[in-house]
């Protein structure tokens, strides 16, 4: 019932929303920057997710056998929270690069590299996830029913490297753009706006990432410890805990979408395609979004 609630509204807000995004991001803005990039990648990725929901749905409630249908929904499933992860991670240290060290910015940053940075993210996750189908396949018969009770050492790595390593990185990268554009605010009082806007952004874009992903990760470090203890009879609390706040963690596919309008916006023909009684500050914002830094937050 907690899926039904959650992911059906996901489902409706996020397949439009990821269509209008794939559509602006691909069509509509020419210019290839590593934003654009990382933006298309998270887009792909959220995309997946979304397509896997219904049969994730179904396989919920009907007790489904573990067949080749659910070893591929399975697969694509969960190589999208990684790679989201790991999309976002980048982003940040992308704005880090271009705010930190606008210089070395040239030289470490370009289309291709982002591009080939996700390339073999995306061929990494997907090799994993088929040359190791056990990680995922130990389902008490029937498809996304984990009964077992023995400690898994996979969900621990996955917890670390896979989330709170990289969301120490993305509150180190943030943290640290907020003080360069605080400073910048100290020292150009007439770009005060601007600077304060990009500094919303980044701070959003952290707290969303944080609030949708940290409850998860934090729920299979738990059934982990659970596991290990011998503590059996607190498992099916664990358990409930990670299924609700995994229900969070899908929900970003939809609040992305902050991300892509933000990340739009660094395109001087995004304001020239949408409503001007939507985005009737875009045309006095545009000259200084393209001008450094804060053009790398967006």
């Amino acid at each position: 019932l907690l899926q039904l609630i959650v992911y059906i509204p996901v489902l409706a807000l996020g397949i439009p929303l990821n269509a209008i995004a794939f559509w602006v991001f691909c069509c509509k803005l020419k210019r290839w920057t590593e934003t654009k990039v990382y933006m298309i990648n998270l887009i792909i990725a959220d995309s997946f997710l979304l397509f896997t929901l219904p049969f994730l749905l179904y396989f919920t409630k009907y007790k489904h056998p573990v067949d080749q249908l659910c070893h591929a929904i399975q697969n694509i499933y969960f190589t999208n929270m990684p790679m989201s992860i790991l999309i976002i991670t980048l982003i940040a240290i992308d704005r880090y690069i271009a705010i930190k060290f606008p210089l070395k910015a040239k030289i470490l940053r370009s289309p291709l590299k982002s591009a080939s940075i996700c390339g073999s993210l995306w061929v990494t996750l997907i090799i994993y996830s088929n040359l190791h189908p056990q990680v995922h396949s130990d389902w008490d018969g029937y498809c996304f029913r984990r009964q077992s009770s023995q400690p898994t050492y996979f969900s621990l790595f996955f917890s670390i490297c896979g989330y709170f390593i990289p969301l120490g990185i993305v509150i180190f990268c943030s943290v640290q753009v907020i003080r360069c554009l605080k400073k910048k605010m100290a020292t150009n009082p007439h770009e005060e706006k601007l600077l304060q806007k990009a500094v919303h952004i980044v701070s959003v874009n952290l707290c969303v990432f944080a609030v949708c992903f940290t409850p998860f990760h934090i729920a299979l470090l738990l059934r982990f410890a659970l596991q290990v203890a011998g503590a059996s009879s607190l498992l099916p609390g664990a358990t409930t805990y990670i299924k609700i706040s995994v229900c969070l963690a899908n929900s970003n596919c939809c609040l992305d979408a902050f991300c892509y309008y933000f990340a739009a916006k660094e395109f001087p023909e995004f304001s020239s395609r949408f409503p001007k009684c939507v985005f009737r500050r875009s045309k006095m914002n545009q000259s200084e979004e393209s001008q450094p830094p804060t053009d790398q937050v967006m």
